[in-house]
């Protein structure tokens, strides 16, 4: 049996992410291949699961991702303050090399009757050959071939189309993103702390907003509380006056997944530590330096940070052969996470887990937690399908619960919605659990060595405020 690697054959302009062509080029490679090839794209939750227990002696294991490792998404928001570095938040995708392939790519097609999917680079061309300097560089793309496909490219964020947000705003879904945050604070202090700055503009410098109260938003509030509190306020005495946090939400409370009571004693907490909350509020625009909210009218700012919900990925949008939810554009899967054509059919060969599929009939939230126990299911069957074993069991989600930090050792906890035990907490007890389940999860030894070794760190030391 023979396996190929060939670049398109046909011209086609690459997209918008890149300033480049792509160029009509061939060529093949050609190697004996006994084994079935898998195909993962993705890299987060989903795909790096997969990656880590797949059975590599009998899969012939290639990765599609444009990064080349895995978020530990739950502690990004620490990063962004420097609670933590940012490599204890991270896992190399080429671990697992050579055993796998790794391509730091994006998947642009996929070609369901041929088994052929279409990539492009998502490293920056080579400059060197280029005879004529006033021409930038070309990007080639190239094909890849499959017999198993893991759909696993989770989704974008939300911006609800608002004017100027991925202008102006950042993120926090990547490591990238968290280090991009941390420098900007830091900027903004060391702008503010100039004598040539008026009191007024210090104020707008140091207002940091934050759209989207649920976990993502409500954890990094807490954590630039405390980074504020703690740290600012030694090296940056007569800054500290003019800091202020607010929180935007178009929803009547905070953590709208979490308890009622769990979402009550957040807001009281954040009140009292003097963090705005400004639910069913409604962001029109942003613009450089200021957002203009429909209930405030023009608020100015240093920071703001968008985390408002999920977006489909370009590549699920491109799919038009597959069944997809009507509101989310998810992935439509039956209960073994195999996608299901417009047809009605499902495709043996090609699996989506993540944020980027949906169970039928099975409406799970879209968070991490759903992502990695389908990955460990999905692991499962497909260790047991190369080997020639049955694997009819359905995938059944266990809700482990919710955790959320909220500055000053104190955190919430929600098993309310779980099948077997039902229980929920607050305060320091919740925080012990919320330290402890992420220690627990974190993959590497390294990692588990590096995370409760950053955290007596910053106890002791404090936060490194250095900008670089």
């Amino acid at each position: 049996m023979m396996g190929s690697v060939t670049l398109a054959t046909s011209a086609r302009r690459a997209p918008t992410r890149f300033p480049f062509h792509a160029t009509a080029r061939t060529f093949s490679s050609t190697g004996i291949r006994c084994k079935p090839q898998l195909v993962i794209l993705g890299s987060g939750w989903g795909g790096y699961e997969v990656l880590r227990g797949v059975d590599k002696n009998r899969w012939n294991v290639t990765t599609i991702t444009p990064t080349n490792y895995f978020n530990f998404t739950p502690l990004l928001a620490s990063c962004s303050v420097g609670t933590l570095e940012l490599g204890a938040a991270v896992e190399p995708v080429r671990r697992y090399t050579p055993k796998t392939s790794a391509y730091q790519a994006w998947c642009d097609h996929i070609d369901f009757d041929r088994k052929i999917l279409q990539c492009m680079p998502a490293t920056a061309p080579p400059s060197f050959g280029n005879a004529d300097s006033s021409t930038p560089p070309q990007q080639h793309h190239f094909q890849l071939h499959y017999d198993t496909l893991i759909i696993a490219v989770g989704a974008y964020n939300q911006t609800f189309n608002v004017p100027g947000v991925k202008e102006h705003a950042h993120f926090l879904k990547d490591a990238a993103d968290a280090r991009r945050i941390r420098s900007r604070i830091l900027e903004c202090f060391e702008q503010a702390n100039q004598p040539t700055i008026t009191d007024e503009d210090r104020r707008k410098l140091l207002h940091f907003c934050i759209v989207g109260g649920g976990p993502t938003g409500v954890e990094f509030a807490a954590e630039l509380h405390d980074l504020l509190r703690d740290d600012i306020s030694k090296h940056y005495p007569s800054l500290s006056k003019f800091t202020k946090i607010s929180l935007f939400d178009v929803a009547p409370r905070i953590l709208g997944s979490f308890d009622e009571g769990l979402q009550e004693w957040a807001t009281v907490k954040f009140k009292r530590e003097g963090i705005n909350i400004l639910t069913q509020h409604h962001v029109e625009r942003v613009e450089n330096g200021k957002l203009f909210v429909k209930e405030q009218g023009e608020v100015p700012f240093g920071l703001l940070v968008w985390s408002t919900g999920l977006a489909p990925n370009p590549l699920i949008q491109s799919i038009t052969e597959l069944k997809k939810h009507p509101k989310t554009s998810s992935l439509i899967t039956d209960a073994q996470c195999r996608v299901i054509g417009n047809d009605g059919k499902v495709n043996p060969d090609v699996y989506a887990i993540g944020d980027a599929a949906m169970i039928q009939d099975t409406p799970l939230p879209a968070t991490a937690q759903v992502a990695n126990q389908k990955a460990k299911y999905l692991t499962k069957r497909l260790n047991k399908i190369i080997k020639g074993k049955e694997h009819t069991e359905g995938f059944v989600f266990h809700n482990a619960g919710s955790l959320a930090y909220l500055g000053d050792w104190q955190a919430v906890y929600d098993r309310t919605k779980a099948e077997n035990v039902k229980t929920k907490d607050a305060g320091r007890l919740a925080w012990l659990l919320w330290r402890s389940a992420y220690f627990t999860r974190t993959l590497s030894i390294r990692n588990k060595i590096l995370v409760p070794l950053y955290w007596f760190m910053n106890w002791i030391f404090g936060r490194d405020l250095t900008r670089f």
